[in-house]
């Protein structure tokens, strides 16, 4: 089976957009949906400014910014999944999947780091 992180961060990003476009907009969630649609889009454009790095320095800081943006992204739907009932599953199953992209840029940053350290 062929793994492909950019897919899998472009699908994350647009089932993000999919579930956000199903919640009404209340001003209790307002800035906390601007939010999650900022970082998690974040994820798919420095992830794939990455792959078009100009540096292994370029890459490596586009790679720090795609874990943050991941684990900011985790905060956010944490947050809107529990003031949203009716999605909270569906934010659910996007929390763990920003999880799992923030492990996997943060493995990432880390064997960066050790290939460097050499």
């Amino acid at each position: 089976m062929k793994y492909d992180l950019e897919e899998r961060v472009v699908k994350f990003s647009k089932n993000i957009l999919f579930t956000i476009k199903k919640i009404t907009v209340t001003q209790m969630n307002t800035n906390i949906i601007s939010q999650v649609l900022k970082s998690a889009t974040s994820i798919w454009a420095n992830y794939h400014e990455a792959n078009w790095a100009s540096s292994k320095k370029d890459f490596r800081n586009k790679i720090h910014i795609c874990r943050k943006e991941a684990q900011e992204t985790y905060y956010w739907l944490d947050l809107l999944s529990e003031i949203e009932e009716l999605y909270k599953n569906e934010l659910r199953n996007l929390l763990k999947e920003a999880k799992e992209l923030s492990l996997i840029f943060n493995k990432i940053s880390y064997t960066l780091k050790d290939k460097e350290a050499v």
